[in-house]
């Protein structure tokens, strides 16, 4: 009896300790994310898709579409949370990203980076408000051997 006990208290503790589904977050509303690389060029990022990865719940598989210089192209990859810090009303979470354009010339290639998503606890509605995602890396062309510095928050 005191070994199922025991079983059972190890399981629950995995069951208590699941990543809820924030799938819905990293695609902002079907807005674009906005930023640029370094101090030039535009960069609009929109994230169309998103799915939290069934064999681990901290990875999520995202597509949409990055636009630069007039440029669209495709984008897919994923977003792997590494850190949550719980500051009571206030939450944080820190992670990485890694995207991959469809290679459509000189404009496409590959972000890599952290990402940082911030935000608030409402208690009473349950609801997270004052959101606040910031994605910081670089972006590696496939045509070129220089990467960029790259950033962009919703």
């Amino acid at each position: 009896m005191k070994k199922l006990f025991a079983l059972l208290v190890f399981c629950s503790g995995f069951v208590i300790a699941q990543m809820p589904n924030i799938s819905k977050v990293w695609t902002n509303n079907n807005l674009p994310y906005n930023g640029g690389f370094g101090e030039k060029s535009p960069l609009k990022i929109m994230l169309l898709t998103s799915e939290q990865n069934k064999k681990n719940d901290q990875e999520y598989f995202v597509s949409g579409q990055s636009t630069k210089e007039n440029t669209d192209a495709k984008l897919e990859g994923s977003m792997t949370v590494k850190k949550y810090k719980d500051f009571k009303k206030r939450g944080k979470l820190f992670g990485n990203y890694e995207f991959a354009e469809e290679n459509t010339g000189n404009n496409s290639g590959i972000y890599k980076g952290k990402f940082i998503f911030s935000f608030d606890w409402d208690k009473d509605t349950k609801q997270v408000t004052n959101k606040k995602i910031e994605f910081k890396g670089k972006w590696y062309p496939y045509q070129k051997s220089k990467e960029e510095v790259t950033f962009w928050v919703n």
